[in-house]
């Protein structure tokens, strides 16, 4: 199956992915992931992209469509994706579409995260990304701990672009561009709306839930 997670930044989308690629061995698929990988190699397309994030924009259709094309393709990854926060809009949605039509794939249903602006402004600032596990942890909601973390305290850091007026930016972005695609996949009867301010083991219940009756 292929999985699509949407919500506003900071709603959860990247720990419930990691809880969902655990237990029904999915592989993620996060254009912000493949986007900072590309800012990490300090590529000119890399420094266009950091200066898009920075500003709370979002990056062009054609180089995240480029992107997605290169995971669908590999046959390792054949109808067992979860997308992390992408498509992120209507255009990349219909692409989406014809793309995995063309890979003789699906997708089987799209979750959606709803949590309001000002939690997300909190969660935001308060997230930590282990630079040597890749974990994401938050100083208010889910700190990070022996039991949850093996790496050194050391490598929990901030995002550069997680700050009180790009975040007041990205989610009036994603307003704007993504909140329109829930019509979309809702005509096709494959939406399910989530509460995303509740506790992360209780979302993740009701996550579960949902993919397992796609199995039956």
């Amino acid at each position: 199956m292929n999985i699509i997670l949407c919500g506003p930044p900071g709603a959860g989308k990247g720990t419930q992915a990691g809880h969902i690629v655990k237990n029904f061995n999915l592989y993620k698929v996060s254009t912000g992931d493949l986007l900072r990988d590309e800012i990490k190699n300090n590529t000119d397309l890399g420094n266009k992209i950091k200066s898009k994030l920075d500003q709370g924009l979002l990056v062009s259709d054609d180089i995240i469509n480029n992107l997605i094309v290169t995971i669908l393709s590999d046959k390792k990854y054949y109808n067992r994706l979860i997308f992390d926060g992408y498509p992120r809009n209507l255009n990349q949605a219909k692409s989406l579409d014809l793309l995995v039509k063309k890979y003789n794939q699906k997708i089987s249903c799209v979750l959606n995260l709803n949590v309001d602006k000002k939690s997300i402004i909190k969660r935001i600032l308060g997230r930590l990304v282990c630079t040597k596990c890749g974990l994401t942890f938050n100083k208010y909601f889910n700190p990070p701990n022996k039991d949850k973390h093996n790496c050194n305290l050391k490598y929990l850091k901030t995002r550069t672009d997680d700050n009180e007026n790009t975040i007041k930016n990205r989610f009036e972005t994603y307003a704007k561009e993504t909140l329109p695609i829930l019509n979309y996949y809702a005509d096709q009867k494959i939406l399910h709306k989530i509460d995303g301010s509740r506790e992360i083991d209780q979302i993740y219940v009701e996550i579960r839930s949902i993919i397992a009756s796609l199995e039956t």
